[in-house]
């Protein structure tokens, strides 16, 4: 297998807008971030995504964008992001921007001269279709409620927006539009970013008949020709980091993506994982129990079928999930602790590119301190409590608030947890952030993990040196072990005569295995000493023979 550096990094993903306030006006921005470069650096990361930071209106946090090639005022200016670029690059670390071209915002340009006429040089830029028996084209929800279809007074057509209405989607087939979102990539890499991640990017290609579908347009037939032209002419040409976020692919679907001899991307983010425990009529909003067999055969699946062909992401949260640590882990007391640590571990000793997601370093949890659907800001939870309880009224408040208690984008936007002083030093007392602070900041922070040898901040650390340090972290096979077992989750990893044995606990109470007690040298665990056979409550070893 070739080595790329990309497959030996370590991702950071920084959400602008709740990571450190520098202006204090209660908003993330760009200067916060290049003040904050030491700690990732620290961390032992070397990558930074960051969430979108162009102009945009924010019906959905810069994933509505109205200027491609302009900085959100309330993150900064080009010459901020110039400086947080500069300084990254002097310390090694690289940049890769969040790419939405799926869609932009109502507010874009093109889309204003595209509403203005028919016969607007525009108005192919985007989706226009007549009405149909009086009503929209076909019945497609928005994946924030609604119908997927806005009607236009001025020209009488309806324009498709497969998120918010004021989301409405770019039109792939004209070569205008692929041309106008290369030249920009390019000017981007140009300028000298690392890469990109590529938002809802398999819903680029629909079908030209969009009359009576049902089914979302994802993986579309023109798809990988849209992707593989957008390597030909803009990603062969730069030594860049790609990764697409793709809902609802199958690891035959990946190895389309992201196979080393595809010509698209070098990985991509799939959602089986994410998706499990959900509702057949409620999606995420009612969770339900899973087996952790379920977890651990998604996860090895991924892992076999693409060894050797294409390469993992490994995630467990971002801006769009809840925390792992209270959804997988245990988020009470002294298991938030070594939990948080043990699901690292499961994660980034697998096959694959990690990504780490601001906080996750320190075991942040969802928050449960709010109480009321009016501390929340996502435009998907407000719009689906919308729909749920005060228009459907098929679920109740006290159904629909468990849900977002467990699964709300929020749960990951509320501000990073520096230190323990009033707003966690996000921004200074007597400023409002723009979402609040979770409760717990004053016992998780930061401060009081960066120099704890104990902590689960230093735990990453010793991961992300141990990557360095073995090469059969990055590249060795995957053999799943005990895949029936609803207890503990055991693989190895193999690679030029060297065997690492990875075994954790996933339960509060101790459990024996006789693999536990391992062979070899003792890499890295969650417990002071080694008790063989018996793994302690969320306890993790691995081994190197």
């Amino acid at each position: 297998m070739a080595k790329n550096w990309w497959q030996e990094a370590v991702v950071y993903q920084v959400y602008p807008r709740s990571f450190q306030d520098s202006n204090n006006d209660g908003i993330g921005d760009l200067e916060g971030i290049r003040q904050r470069l030491p700690y990732i650096k620290k961390l032992g990361a070397t990558v930074i995504w960051l969430n979108p930071i162009y102009a945009s209106p924010n019906d959905d946090n810069g994933y509505d964008i109205s200027d491609y090639e302009a900085i959100q005022p309330d993150f900064g200016t080009m010459a901020d992001f110039d400086r947080l670029l500069a300084d990254a690059h002097k310390l090694g670390l690289k940049i890769m921007m969040d790419l939405v071209v799926n869609h932009t915002s109502d507010e874009h340009q093109w889309f204003i001269e595209s509403r203005s006429s028919k016969t607007s040089p525009y108005r192919d830029y985007y989706i226009w279709r007549d009405p149909v028996d009086g009503h929209a084209p076909n019945d497609w929800e928005a994946a924030f409620s609604g119908s997927a279809w806005q009607f236009d007074d001025a020209t009488g057509q309806y324009y498709l927006h497969l998120f918010s209405k004021k989301q409405p989607d770019l039109n792939w087939a004209n070569s205008a539009v692929r041309t106008n979102v290369f030249d920009m990539m390019t000017r981007w890499l140009d300028k000298g970013v690392d890469g990109f991640r590529m938002d809802v990017i398999n819903l680029i290609s629909k079908p030209d008949d969009l009359t009576g579908l049902t089914e979302w347009p994802a993986n579309g037939p023109r798809e990988h020709e849209y992707l593989q032209e957008m390597n030909a002419k803009v990603l062969r040409h730069f030594d860049c980091i790609t990764v697409g976020e793709t809902g609802g692919v199958t690891p035959e679907d990946a190895l389309k993506y992201a196979g080393f001899d595809s010509h698209e991307l070098n990985m991509i983010f799939q959602f089986q994982h994410m998706d499990i425990g959900q509702d057949p009529k409620f999606g995420k909003w009612v969770q339900h129990p899973f087996l952790l067999s379920e977890l651990k055969a998604i996860m090895a699946r991924w892992q076999t079928e693409l060894n050797g062909k294409a390469w993992n992401s490994l995630y467990w949260n971002n801006h769009d999930q809840p925390r792992v640590v209270s959804r997988f882990g245990n988020d009470e007391g002294d298991f938030r602790v070594l939990s948080a640590k043990m699901l690292g571990a499961v994660l980034h000793f697998m096959q694959g590119t990690p990504y780490i997601y601001q906080g996750e370093e320190l075991g942040m949890t969802n928050v449960h301190s709010f109480n009321s659907i009016e501390d929340y800001r996502d435009i998907e939870t407000l719009n689906a409590y919308r729909e749920h309880v005060e228009e459907k009224r098929d679920l109740t408040h006290p159904q629909m608030m468990a849900g977002i208690h467990a699964v709300s984008r929020d749960n990951a936007r509320t501000p990073m947890q520096w230190d323990d002083s009033v707003n966690a030093g996000f921004t200074r007392e007597g400023i409002d952030p723009w979402i609040a602070v979770n409760a717990n900041y004053t016992d998780i922070n930061a401060e009081n993990q960066v120099d704890d040898p104990d902590s689960v901040f230093a735990f990453y650390q010793k991961m992300n040196a141990l990557r360095k340090q073995y090469d059969i972290i990055t590249y060795g096979d995957f053999t799943p072990l005990d895949p029936d077992d609803e207890q503990t989750w055991s693989y190895t990893r193999h690679l030029n005569g060297q065997t690492l044995l990875l075994t954790a606990n996933f339960t509060a109470q101790p459990v024996t295995l006789a693999r536990a007690k391992g062979e070899g040298k003792l890499l890295l665990s969650n417990y002071a000493g080694d008790q063989g056979e018996i793994l302690r409550p969320y306890e993790v070893k691995v081994y190197l023979k």
